[in-house]
């Protein structure tokens, strides 16, 4: 036993020496960081040509509000420029102008009720969609009643991918939700509203392009309340006439359609399924169908994406014999990077000249401005005042009256 026990002693030796010879061993738990971990050196940070010194303030990236920042007019029309890129690289960009800054609505209690009325009921905005830059100010007033909101049919996916539009996109969307007209009743109904604007994403896969849909929920509105005047935005549905009939006859007071921009223009800018002389044929078949004064027509007319003056004036008297009775510019805002650059922007002085041109052509109305949509509060008061006047209702010399048109005036100078 004496020599095994040996042999074992001198075998244990070397195991006795690497532990004594080996650092002590720390132990360390996983919310407790060792000593080893602070003495490495801090992970060097990506190289990038922004500097933390160099951003600017938030308040630069919404509107204008502290006196301190207010602008004289020659300061705030002239177009500022920047820098940007990295060293070597580096190109000048157009920095947005002063009168295109908007305040963010997120803070809004009416703005969240409204938001949260489509969402329970399924329904879709192009407000949203679309994203508007006038959605504080029209969801935003003191009550439901003082909102407008203008609701798109037929879900939220376009079967067209025109080149300035934010909406999504694709060749076969979601089947139609068939309560979707009695729920836009509904909701309209609930808010009190005195005027509503539709409009819907293009259904080319639908056979009737969903006129059908369309008139069913413009018809729904006005069983639930007949007083309250609907102005339809629809698309051309692949230029069949037929189909723009039975939306014109469905009972609604405005039918509005887009041409977006001038004709030469038209095939960079809209979907190669759509042109310019298919929507003069839509607007001006909705006169031969309800008659001059019958019903109201409306467009709406980008600038900002390269348009000559010859062109817009020439796009004016094509809508004009076309018996189009409104017209709306705004400034063409770049959704994406994906979509059109904007070669312009317009200052507020030649958005105006452009409404007193409309105006001298013969157009019944011309909202103008840099913030103005096809669907716009000034000219939606003012349309309305129209259609109650022909329909010959009483006391349109009253105070009230008087009140609303003086309304009309005040929103419409503010665009300008």
């Amino acid at each position: 036993m004496a020599p095994v026990a040996s042999s074992l002693q001198r075998a244990q030796v070397p195991v006795r020496r690497a532990l004594c010879s080996a650092p002590t061993a720390v132990r360390s738990f996983a919310t407790v960081p060792s000593p080893s971990d602070s003495a490495k050196a801090p992970k060097p940070r990506r190289k990038t040509y922004f500097k933390d010194t160099d951003l600017a303030s938030f308040s630069d990236f919404i509107a204008t509000s502290s006196p301190a920042q207010q602008l004289s007019t020659s300061e705030a029309y002239s177009l500022r420029t920047a820098e940007v890129g990295p060293a070597g690289k580096k190109r000048t960009i157009t920095r947005l102008p002063e009168w295109l800054k908007t305040p963010i609505p997120a803070g809004n209690d009416n703005f969240k009720k409204i938001k949260s009325d489509l969402r329970g009921l399924g329904l879709h905005t192009v407000c949203e969609e679309a994203r508007c830059p006038n959605i504080s100010e029209c969801w935003g007033g003191s009550d439901k009643s003082a909102a407008t909101a203008t609701i798109m049919l037929m879900g939220d996916t376009c079967t067209r991918g025109c080149r300035f539009c934010s909406v999504k996109t694709n060749r076969a969307p979601a089947p139609l939700d068939p309560h979707e007209p009695e729920h836009t009743a509904e909701a309209l109904a609930r808010w009190g509203l005195g005027y509503v604007v539709l409009t819907s994403v293009d259904r080319d896969d639908l056979a009737d392009g969903g006129a059908r849909h369309f008139a069913e929920t413009i018809r729904k509105i006005k069983q639930k309340r007949s007083s309250l005047l609907v102005e339809a935005l629809t698309g051309d549905f692949m230029g069949d006439l037929d189909m723009v009939k039975m939306v014109a006859e469905s009972g609604l007071d405005v039918y509005a359609h887009n041409v977006e921009t001038v004709e030469a223009l038209t095939p960079y800018v809209r979907d190669r399924r759509a042109t310019f002389r298919q929507s003069l044929n839509v607007l001006r078949h909705v006169k031969d169908v309800r008659g001059e004064e019958g019903v109201i027509t409306k467009t709406s007319i980008m600038l900002g994406l390269g348009e000559q003056e010859h062109e817009v004036v020439d796009a004016l008297r094509e809508l004009r014999k076309a018996g189009v009775d409104v017209v709306t510019f705004g400034q063409y805002m770049r959704p994406t990077k994906r979509h059109l650059k904007v070669e312009k922007y317009i200052t507020p002085d030649e958005f105006e000249m452009w409404r007193q041109r409309a105006l001298d052509m013969g157009f019944l109305y011309c909202a103008s401005g840099p913030l103005v949509r096809s669907s716009y509060k000034a000219g939606e008061a003012f349309i309305e005042n129209v259609l109650r006047k022909r329909a010959g209702e009483k006391g349109m010399a009253s105070p009230t009256a008087e009140e609303s048109i003086a309304k009309t005036v005040a929103m419409d100078a503010e665009t300008r």
